[in-house]
């Protein structure tokens, strides 16, 4: 280390005070500005020191921009080995009139395009184990996602308004294989603009370590009042976090748009004579000139033509509505539906038996009546015989009792409620997985694990029961070690994923126009087979209830044959297993 050295001269005091004090002086000027231009002797954890007070400083609010601590600076196992939903970032919440910014380098497999970086935004409660938690959206890196239990609570999720940029960059004709790449170590800006409007703005610029720039995009309406929060979610992937502030909103008024459709659905399809509710329990959704949708208000619609509720007969109902989206008036848009005026019902009649007559069960809870193929027949107080629509009617849930069984079946009318039942047959399983009320969520109810040793095949037969409100809902297949480590996950409807998931050869029969509303109270026969050279093959034979059979193969997952395992996961859905 170099040192400074004077020469002192002798000179009187006067001259040696000016020349300490010019010495002092030169010292002051440079510790403020470049103390890299000397060596100085300090402690050896002066710089840690220094780093530490730097820290704190930039942990405060300086006016516009409130830095954020991180806690959890490696979010995920830095092996990609985090299944989804089991690793998170901190919960970062958001006031409104408040823009989050946060910074990280991402990393995944690169075997899927969800092998990346996942954001929920969800209500003000920042804990998923808390009572009342409740999300918004979850948003997927590769423009996709989907809503949460907010949505019941009027805070639409509507995919349409997801935008991206990515771009075909071998011209191949494929996106993805250029997005998984440029994914591979990008660093990541994710902004969350909480607007005192009520809505959030999400902005997600990622810049790969090949130049490439993918710019995601979404929004939504969400709680003007209330704290929102946000979080990153592993799936084959981890993060770095390098920063997270809070700087004022960017959106502090938002560009009205017009309506340009309506639509109309639930609306009673028969009503007595003389009842006037013709609108009954019908829901009215309405598109906006920039493509979103939302379900408005029954109050805020209008009726240009009412219908004589007096008279039989078939009758038009003309519903309006003249607001904007955000609440000022505007244009009418109208749509109109029909409904059919009779005389009261006197008596119910099933006519045909639906689909579905047998149910298998295990669980206590009731059970859903499934009505698909269900046709009933109304006689009137005049004599006359017609049939009556599913939406019209009121179903009961079937006792969990062995044996026969009944669901009861209900007309409400104008002066009284009329009854009939259907007979059905319950039979029980041997174990279940997910509740009767299709209330599972995504990784939450599972079956034991079964063995499959080297070179052999297990079978399991079950009857899955769903809400038949997507592919998804139905069984998937987990392959992993007896420790949990997972090679692949596959579902029924061709989709796969996980380590194990390198280069699978995938066949199946599908016919995809009828695959989600075919789903409930299928005979669903899932084979796994060990082919004893660190692969293994699944199979799905599918028996709907109406008889038509189909099948799904996937081929070659990789595994080690010594140590492999099955079990099952289901959403939305649940399994009676038999066998």
């Amino acid at each position: 280390m170099k040192s400074l050295k004077f020469k002192f001269m002798k000179t009187t005091k006067l001259m040696k005070f000016a020349f300490f004090g010019a010495i002092l002086a030169a010292f002051g000027l440079v510790g403020c500005e470049k103390l890299d231009l000397y060596s100085i002797d300090a402690p050896s954890n002066l710089q840690s020191k220094i780093d530490s007070i730097a820290a704190v400083k930039a942990s405060m609010d300086t006016g516009d921009t409130t830095y954020i601590t991180i806690a959890t600076a490696i979010v995920g196992a830095e092996d990609n080995s985090a299944a989804w939903n089991t690793a998170f970032s901190d919960y970062f919440a958001i006031p409104t009139n408040k823009l989050l910014h946060l910074e990280f380098i991402n990393h995944g497999t690169g075997v899927n395009n969800w092998n990346n970086w996942n954001l929920a935004v969800t209500n003000e409660i920042a804990d998923r184990a808390a009572a009342g938690y409740k999300e918004y959206f979850v948003l997927r890196s590769d423009a996709y996602g989907w809503g949460g239990t907010m949505v019941a609570e009027g805070y639409a999720y509507d995919g349409s308004m997801i935008t991206q940029n990515y771009p075909d960059t071998d011209g191949d004709g494929d996106i993805w294989n250029d997005f998984r790449t440029t994914m591979q170590g990008a660093r990541v800006t994710i902004e969350v603009d909480h607007s005192a409007t009520g809505n959030v703005y999400v902005t997600a610029t990622s810049v790969g370590s090949n130049g490439v720039e993918l710019v995601e995009t979404y929004q939504q309406p969400v709680s003007a009042a209330a704290d929102i929060v946000a979080f990153l979610i592993c799936d084959g992937s981890y993060f770095e976090m390098k920063k997270a502030y809070l700087i004022p909103s960017k959106v502090t008024v938002v560009d009205d748009v017009n309506p340009v459709s309506i639509t109309i659905e639930g609306a009673p399809a028969v009503v007595e004579i003389g009842d006037e509710n013709f609108w009954g329990n019908a829901t009215a959704t309405v598109t906006y000139s920039d493509g979103s949708s939302e379900q408005v208000d029954s109050t805020d619609i209008s009726f240009s033509v009412i219908p004589d509720m007096t008279s039989l007969g078939e009758k038009i109902v003309i519903v309006a509505y003249s607001k904007t989206k955000q609440g000022a008036y505007s244009k009418a848009i109208s749509t109109y539906y029909t409904l059919e005026v009779t005389n009261p019902v006197s008596s119910l009649e099933v006519t045909t038996l639906p689909n579905l007559t047998k149910y298998y069960f295990y669980s206590s809870d009731p059970i859903i009546f499934n009505t698909t193929g269900l046709v009933v027949t109304a006689t009137f107080s005049d004599g006359t015989k017609g049939i009556l629509a599913n939406e019209t009617l009121q179903f009961g849930k079937i006792p969990a009792t062995e044996g026969s069984q009944t669901a009861v079946i209900s007309y409400v009318g104008a002066t009284k409620t009329v009854t009939t039942t259907c007979p059905l047959t319950l039979v029980k399983g041997a174990s279940q997985v997910g509740a009767n009320d299709f209330s599972t969520a995504w990784w939450t109810a599972f079956s034991d694990d079964y063995k499959v040793a080297s070179g052999s095949s297990k079978t399991i037969t079950m009857y899955c029961y769903s809400d038949n409100l997507a592919n998804y809902h139905s069984p998937c297949t987990i392959l992993r070690k007896a420790d949990k480590t997972e090679y692949a996950v596959v579902r029924m409807d061709n989709y796969g994923w996980g380590t194990g998931y390198v280069a699978p050869t995938l066949t199946f029969d599908w016919n995809w126009d009828i695959f989600q509303s075919s789903i409930s109270g299928s005979k669903v026969v899932i084979t796994v087979k060990n082919n004893g050279d660190n692969t293994a093959d699944i199979l799905y034979n599918v028996t709907y209830a109406n008889g038509e059979t189909h099948f799904q193969k996937y081929a070659g997952l990789t595994v080690d044959s010594s140590d492999l395992n099955c079990a099952l996961v289901t959403e939305k859905s649940y399994l009676v297993i038999v066998e």
